[in-house]
C-alpha cells in the first residue's frame, strides 16, 4: 500500500477531533504503507491526488468518501473500503 502525504495530513486532522476509542488507526496505516508524494502539485486536494494516482497506475483506492468513490467508479477504477467487520473489501458497485 502507498500513502500520499496529503492524505496522511488530512487523516491526522480528522483524527485529532475524534475520541480515542474511535481513532482512525493511523499508526497501523503508516506501518503497512509506503509514503509517496503526489504525481503533480497542480492539485493540492487529497481526493484529486488520489484520483490522478489511480488513473495513472490503475491501482485500487481505499476510501469512504462517496464523491471520490463515484469518480473512481465512473472511470472503472477499483475501490476498496473497510466493511463493518473491519475487513477490507473490493467494491463491486455503488
Amino acid at each position: 500500500m502507498v500513502l500520499l502525504d496529503s492524505v496522511r495530513q488530512e487523516l491526522e486532522l480528522l483524527n485529532s477531533g475524534r475520541p480515542r476509542s474511535k481513532n482512525l488507526l493511523l499508526a497501523l496505516l503508516e506501518q503497512k504503507s509506503e509514503p509517496i508524494e503526489a504525481l503533480s502539485l497542480e492539485s493540492t486536494h487529497p481526493d484529486d491526488q488520489l484520483f490522478d494516482l489511480a488513473v495513472k497506475h490503475t491501482i485500487p483506492v481505499l476510501t469512504v468518501d462517496i464523491e471520490l468513490k463515484r469518480r473512481l467508479y465512473e472511470q472503472g477504477l477499483p475501490i476498496v473500503e473497510v466493511s463493518k467487520n473491519q475487513h477490507l473489501r473490493l467494491v463491486d458497485s455503488l
